[in-house]
C-alpha cells in the first residue's frame, strides 16, 4: 500500500472530521478577530456599520471557507498547489496591466463586490507549491544547486511583479515566507549566508544609487526610509504617522485610557487607525496589559500551529503548516515593528485586526489549509 493510499484510508470521514479539527486554533483565531471588531467599533465612535459590521461579515465568510478547506483531503491541495500558484501568478500579471489604482499603487482587481489583491493570494500559493516541491523531492537532494534554483525562481519571479506594483511590504514577506519553507526543508545554511550577503549589497546599492536614473526604489519609498531614520525631520508631513503612533502607544500606560476613550484615534490624530495602525489604538485604550494579552493570543496560535507541524509525519503537510504560520508571524512582526518605529512604514496589516477584505479572507483560507493538514494527517 502506497503512502497516499494509507493516508486516504486512515483519514477520518464524515462528521468525525469536525471532531478532528484543531479547535484551539479556531477558538484563538475567533478571539483575536473579536478584539479587532471591538477596536473597529471604538475607532468609529460607537458606529457598528462603519467598519465593524463589514469586518464581521467578511470574517464569517472567511470562517466558512476555513471549514470547507479544512474538510477537503490534504492530498487534493497537494495536487492543486501548482495550479493555485499559476492562477495567482496570472492574476499578478492582470494587475500589472489592468489593475485598479489606489493610494498611488496598482495592486487590486476590482470585482465590484470586493477588490481582490492577488499578492495576498500569492503568499499562500507560494507556500503550497514550495511544500509540494519539497514533499516530492528526495531529502538528500535539497541542497543540490540544481534543485535549489527551482524554488528560488518560484520565489523571485512573483516577488519582482509585486515589487513593480509597487508593494515593498508584500514582496518582503514573499521572500521571508519562501525562505522559511526552504530552511525547514533542510536547505544548506551556506545558501542563506549568500542571500544575506546579497541583501546587504542591495541595501548599499539602494542608498548609493539614490537620486540617479538607476535608483532601486520610488521616491516615496526613500521618503519612508528617511522618516524611519528621523521622524522628527518632517513632523507634519512624512513623519506625522509614526510620531502620532508613538504618542498613542506611550499614552496608554499600564492599563490604558479605557474602551472608546483613546484621544489619538477618537480625535483623528492617528492616521490609518482602522488598518495599518490599529495596534496603536488598542495600546492606547487597553495599555500594556491589553497589548501584551493580544501578543499572547498570537503566540498561542503560532505555538499550536508549530506543534501540529511537528506531529505531522507527512512532509508536505508539515512544510505547508510551517509556511502558513511563517506568513502569519511575519504579518505580525512587520506591522508591529512598523507602528513602533523599528522599521519603515511598508503598509502591512495586522492579521485578523486590521480592516480589510482580501488579507483576512486569504489568511483564513491559509488556516483552512492548516486544518486540512491536521485533520488528514497519517495516523
Amino acid at each position: 500500500m502506497s503512502f497516499l493510499e494509507y493516508s486516504q484510508k486512515m483519514a477520518p470521514t464524515g462528521l468525525r472530521k469536525v471532531l478532528h479539527l484543531n479547535w484551539p486554533i479556531i477558538i484563538l483565531i475567533t478571539s483575536v478577530a473579536s478584539v479587532g471588531f471591538l477596536m473597529l467599533y471604538s475607532i468609529a465612535g460607537g458606529n457598528l456599520d462603519t467598519w465593524a459590521r463589514p469586518q464581521m461579515e467578511r470574517f464569517g465568510v472567511g470562517m466558512v471557507l476555513l471549514f470547507i478547506v479544512g474538510m477537503v483531503p490534504i492530498w487534493f491541495w497537494r495536487s492543486m498547489s501548482a495550479t493555485a500558484y499559476l492562477v495567482a501568478f496570472a492574476l499578478l500579471l492582470v494587475v500589472e496591466f489592468f489593475g485598479s489604482v489606489g493610494m498611488g499603487a496598482q495592486r487590486w482587481i476590482d470585482l465590484g463586490f470586493i477588490r481582490l489583491q492577488p499578492s495576498e493570494m500569492m503568499k499562500f500559493t507560494l507556500v503550497m507549491v514550495l511544500a509540494a516541491y519539497y514533499g516530492w523531492l528526495d531529502p538528500r537532494k535539497v541542497s543540490s544547486p540544481v534543485y535549489v534554483l527551482i524554488p528560488v525562481l518560484l520565489i523571485v519571479t512573483p516577488t519582482i511583479l509585486v515589487l513593480m506594483q509597487p508593494n515593498l511590504g508584500t514582496s518582503l514577506m514573499l521572500i521571508l515566507a519562501g525562505a522559511t519553507v526552504m530552511f525547514a526543508a533542510g536547505v544548506s545554511l551556506w545558501y542563506f549566508g549568500a542571500v544575506i550577503a546579497l541583501g546587504v549589497s542591495v541595501i548599499v546599492g539602494v542608498f548609493t544609487l539614490r537620486g540617479t536614473p538607476w535608483q532601486f526604489l520610488h521616491d516615496y519609498q526613500y521618503k519612508r526610509i528617511d522618516t524611519f531614520l528621523d521622524p522628527t525631520a518632517d513632523p507634519l508631513g512624512a513623519g506625522y504617522n509614526i510620531i502620532q503612533a508613538q504618542i498613542a502607544l506611550g499614552s496608554g500606560g499600564w492599563s490604558g485610557k479605557g474602551f472608546m476613550q483613546g484621544t489619538q484615534s477618537r480625535l483623528n490624530f492617528l492616521p490609518e487607525k482602522h488598518t495599518d495602525f490599529i495596534f496603536t489604538t488598542l495600546a492606547e485604550e487597553f495599555g500594556f496589559i491589553g497589548a501584551f494579552s493580544l501578543l499572547g493570543l498570537y503566540a498561542l496560535i503560532i505555538g499550536f500551529c508549530l506543534f501540529a507541524a511537528l506531529r505531522n509525519r507527512d512532509r508536505f503537510s508539515a512544510l505547508l503548516i510551517i509556511g502558513v504560520v511563517a506568513n502569519f508571524f511575519f504579518y505580525i512582526a512587520v506591522n508591529l515593528s512598523m507602528v513602533m518605529g523599528m522599521a519603515p512604514v511598508v503598509g502591512v496589516p495586522l492579521p485578523l485586526l486590521s480592516y480589510g477584505g482580501s488579507a483576512m479572507m486569504v489568511l483564513l483560507v491559509g488556516f483552512g489549509l492548516v486544518q486540512s493538514a491536521h485533520v488528514h494527517r497519517p495516523r
